[in-house]
C-alpha cells in the first residue's frame, strides 16, 4: 500500500471516528441471575475514591429479554474487611429508559472493594443478586487553590 492510500485510509478511519462521537464507549458489566440479565454501566471506570460515581443497570427478563418495569433494587459495595469496614449503597431510581435504573456510590477509601446488585420485579418475587470485584483507584489531587 502506498504512503498517499495509508493516509487516505487513515483519515477515512478518523472521520468515521468524528462522525460516530468520536467518544469511547464505556465499558458495559454483563451479568446475569436465575431471572434477569444486567446490564451496568458506571459513569466513570475505574472510579476514584470521594467521587459520586452514577451506575446505570438496565434489566431484563432473562428468558423473554424483556424490560423489566416498576422494580425494587440497590447497589452495594464493601471492602473485604468484613461487617465492620467501608461500605456504600443507594436505592435504585427508575430512569426514563425502559428497564433502567440508576444509583449513585462513593467510595471513601481506594482499594479493592466487593460489589453487588439485588433485584426484583415487585414485592411478590424475591431478591436476586449479582456480586462482582471493582477496583478503586486514589482520590483525584484537588485542584482548586487553598
Amino acid at each position: 500500500m502506498t504512503r498517499a492510500r495509508r493516509v487516505l485510509v487513515m483519515l477515512g478511519a478518523a472521520g468515521l471516528l468524528a462522525a460516530c462521537g468520536g467518544q469511547p464507549q464505556r465499558p458495559v458489566l454483563r451479568l446475569y441471575s436465575r431471572s434477569y440479565a444486567f446490564m451496568i454501566q458506571p459513569t466513570d471506570i475505574p472510579p476514584h475514591a470521594r467521587e459520586e460515581i452514577t451506575y446505570k443497570v438496565t434489566v431484563h427478563d432473562r428468558k423473554t429479554d424483556q424490560p423489566i418495569e416498576g422494580g425494587d433494587g440497590q447497589i452495594f459495595a464493601n471492602m473485604q474487611y468484613g461487617l465492620q469496614g467501608p461500605h456504600t449503597w443507594d436505592g435504585f431510581a427508575q430512569g426514563p429508559e425502559l428497564g433502567t435504573y440508576y444509583g449513585k456510590l462513593n467510595f471513601t477509601v481506594a482499594g479493592q472493594w466487593a460489589m453487588a446488585v439485588r433485584f426484583r420485579r415487585d414485592s411478590l418475587h424475591p431478591l436476586e443478586r449479582v456480586d462482582w470485584m471493582q477496583d478503586v483507584f486514589n482520590e483525584r489531587p484537588d485542584s482548586t487553590p487553598p
